[in-house]
């Protein structure tokens, strides 16, 4: 083993290059920047004495690091703004769809409502014009009746009494507007127009349908008077009545777009009739 072996070194260590190169700049640009304003200055200057603070690392990486945060806060403020406006986009899309599907709905409901209003008003007319047709037959019978014609078939004969006040309310009443349980004076249900008219004979039916077609004596449809009422279903649990009126005919109030209206029992005929007279 050599003599010296245990002697401790009194090398310096050796400096890595790059942190020789980066003092080695440092100091150079010091002294170049004095020697140029030493040679700047007059002769006979005083010398001068002056101190330059050199940036550190320290700074350097805080610095660097103010700037990197301070882009990715521009970038992520960036992306918010365009995800803003692509949902305002978004939502400016939805919102005229909507309302342009709004206006077609619109549309096509005012639509029906004019169509519906119009089939109405041309079925008030039909209504009307049978009503005036109606009359006018009747007053030509009426007229013939001294020479001993009947406004009515061969197989009925004119109503008398109670029957004829049952029949002329009816009739009266051709026109009224049909609501579900009416029962007058200007809307009926076809039960509650049924009603009326044998309460003007001083009979006082029950309030249903299905109950006042099973009072009195069923009656053949071939035989049938002026008064008798007409029931559609079975009689005990009929779901429609009408007043037989004669010459064929009966008043009912039938659904809410005819109303009240006098049709021959052709028209629809009725599944009975009873006599309650």
């Amino acid at each position: 083993m050599s003599q010296t072996a245990h002697i401790p070194s009194h090398r310096k260590p050796r400096r890595s290059a790059s942190k020789l190169a980066l003092r080695a700049g440092v100091a150079g640009g010091v002294l170049s920047t004095i020697a140029v304003a030493g040679a700047a200055g007059p002769a006979n200057a005083d010398p001068v004495t002056e101190t330059i603070e050199m940036p550190t690392l320290g700074s350097l990486d805080t610095d660097l690091a103010s700037a990197v945060s301070a882009s990715a806060e521009a970038s992520q403020q960036e992306a918010l703004d365009l995800s803003l406006q692509a949902q305002e986009k978004t939502a400016l899309e939805k919102a005229a769809k909507d309302a342009k599907k709004a206006k077609a709905d619109a549309d096509r409901k005012a639509a029906a409502e004019k169509a519906e209003k119009a089939e109405k008003a041309r079925q008030a007319e039909r209504e009307r014009a049978s009503r005036t047709q109606t009359r006018t037959t009747l007053s030509s019978s009426g007229s013939s009746s001294s020479d001993g014609g009947s406004s009515y078939d061969s197989d009925t004969q004119a109503p008398t009494g109670s029957a004829a006040a049952i029949v002329a309310f009816a009739r009266a009443q051709v026109g009224d507007a049909y609501v579900r349980g009416g029962t007058g004076p200007n809307s009926w249900d076809c039960s509650g127009l049924v009603q009326a008219a044998y309460r003007q004979a001083g009979i006082d039916l029950p309030r249903v349908s299905g109950s006042q077609s099973s009072m009195g004596t069923s009656v053949s449809l071939s035989n049938l008077q002026p008064g008798d009422i007409l029931y559609w279903g079975s009689r005990s649990g009929s779901y429609h009545v009408a007043i037989y009126v004669g010459g064929g005919k009966y008043v009912g109030a039938q659904n809410p777009s005819t109303g009240v209206v006098e049709r021959s029992l052709d028209w629809d005929t009725p599944s009975g009739a009873v006599r309650i007279l």
